[in-house]
């Protein structure tokens, strides 16, 4: 297997486990305040109907049953041996702690399932949830991802967040004092969002000592108050080569301690309006090996501690 020029959370996973582990996205039926009215109704401009990168997971299922679901899945597709539940539709931290102690207890239960991805977002943490997940993560391998962004309070308003980044700080301080791993989603390509300010982002994680970051493009999905504003001429994407690039830029100010859990992804065929190039997951993936080959860098490269 050719070695990355960065720090991939799958070798990661299978140095600790001695074989191939692959993630399985749970919809456990959770909302979030941006959509239950406690903040708002209408969630985030770029969040769909049912979460966030959701699309594919049987809702109909219990979590043990789309757990057993995705296993056959995985182990046809990947040859995977072992698995981990990925929580990840709404924020899954957003429920009396009884609930979510049921809901993770049983996903545990399930054969060959090693460990939790628990994504929530940064103002859905009381201390009695992180106690437990402190707890939990003795007992199993665990992940905490949250739902940063951004640094920058403009563009956490663009997007509608209704939290702002002093909140995203104090959710990893807590977190990290509790000896959580912590994994940061940062978005690419938010309106009005300069280059300079979305590489500097980069350096806030360092900062703040998280242990694993997800790159998102900011994507356009139907049915979506991002889908209004690309259809009125408000907003526009980033293209390939650029995005390449900015995530190259990105990597080489990252800690080469950090795990790079995701670098691209897409919003599926049936929902994505834009940007389309986004679907070939694997030519953009290549695309950045070859662009930090070609510059003849990797992850840390201009990093600054």
């Amino acid at each position: 297997m050719l070695l990355k020029r960065y720090n991939t959370f799958s070798a990661e996973l299978k140095r600790l486990f001695g074989c191939k582990v692959q993630r399985i996205s749970v919809d456990a039926g959770f909302t979030c305040p941006n959509r239950d009215g406690s903040l708002d109704t209408e969630g985030c401009v770029f969040c769909g109907g049912h979460g966030s990168g959701s699309f594919g997971i049987r809702r109909d299922y219990s979590v043990a049953g789309q757990l057993e679901d995705g296993k056959e899945v995985m182990r046809r597709k990947y040859r995977a041996a072992k698995f981990i539940a990925y929580f990840q539709a709404y924020s899954n931290t957003y429920a009396p702690l009884e609930h979510l102690q049921g809901l993770f207890s049983e996903a545990l239960a399930v054969p060959d399932v090693v460990g939790l991805i628990v994504a929530t977002r940064p103002d859905c943490l009381p201390d009695d949830v992180l106690d437990y997940l402190k707890e939990l993560s003795r007992e199993t391998y665990l992940w905490l991802e949250l739902g940063l962004q951004s640094m920058h309070d403009m563009s956490l308003a663009v997007i509608n967040r209704r939290h702002d980044h002093a909140c995203s700080v104090a959710a990893v301080e807590r977190a990290r004092q509790r000896g959580l791993r912590v994994c940061a989603h940062v978005i690419l390509g938010i309106p009005g969002e300069t280059r300079e300010e979305m590489l500097a982002t980069a350096g806030e994680l360092n900062r703040l000592g998280v242990d694993g970051v997800k790159l998102h493009l900011l994507h356009v999905m139907k049915g979506t108050r991002l889908a209004e504003m690309y259809d009125r001429g408000e907003i526009t994407v980033l293209g390939r080569d650029g995005y390449a690039g900015l995530v190259c830029d990105f990597l080489e100010l990252l800690d080469p301690r950090i795990l790079i859990h995701r670098l691209t992804g897409d919003g599926g065929h049936d929902n994505l309006i834009a940007p389309l190039w986004s679907l070939k997951k694997f030519e953009v993936l290549n695309l950045i090996d070859a662009e930090l080959a070609r510059r003849g860098t990797r992850q840390g490269a201009r990093y600054n501690p």
